[in-house]
């Protein structure tokens, strides 16, 4: 069995974005050239996510409504986290709804679908640097 790594990097320059990163994925496993296995796509900081679902501009609009209306940013009084002179409480929440990684079978040298699925990164704290991670196991 073959095992890749390979890291990607965000500098998200807002608050919150959502951002398909598949081409990456497969990038990574086609430098991989790992035919047949698995592959995990994890966000490495606790403030941000990995998730698959399907690339609408209208359901990441409705997303982004959702999280913010479960979790709202402001006030930030309202977190007791904040307590600590941070303020993105409202961030890790949104991360644990969104999760924090996924796997996705590889066959035939490609991410094993299901129709209109995507892989995204979500960014819940922005403006800082942050990673994926994705690791790629298999023959």
């Amino acid at each position: 069995m073959k095992a890749y790594k390979e890291e990607l990097w965000f500098n998200i320059n807002s608050r919150r974005d959502y951002i398909n990163i598949t081409a990456d994925v497969q990038k990574a496993i086609n430098k991989s050239g790992i035919q047949e296995g698995l592959c995990l796509v994890n966000a490495m900081h606790i403030s941000a996510s990995v998730y698959i679902n399907d690339d609408e501009s209208g359901l990441l609009h409705d997303y982004d409504k959702w999280l913010e209306k479960l979790a709202p940013h402001a006030p930030i009084s309202q977190y007791r986290h904040n307590d600590t002179g941070e303020d993105n409480a409202d961030a890790h929440l949104k991360r644990q709804i969104m999760g924090r990684e996924v796997v996705v079978a590889v066959t035939s040298g490609k991410l094993d679908f299901g129709p209109w699925e995507q892989i995204f990164y979500g960014e819940f704290d922005g403006n800082r640097k942050k990673r994926v991670l994705i690791k790629i196991i298999g023959e």
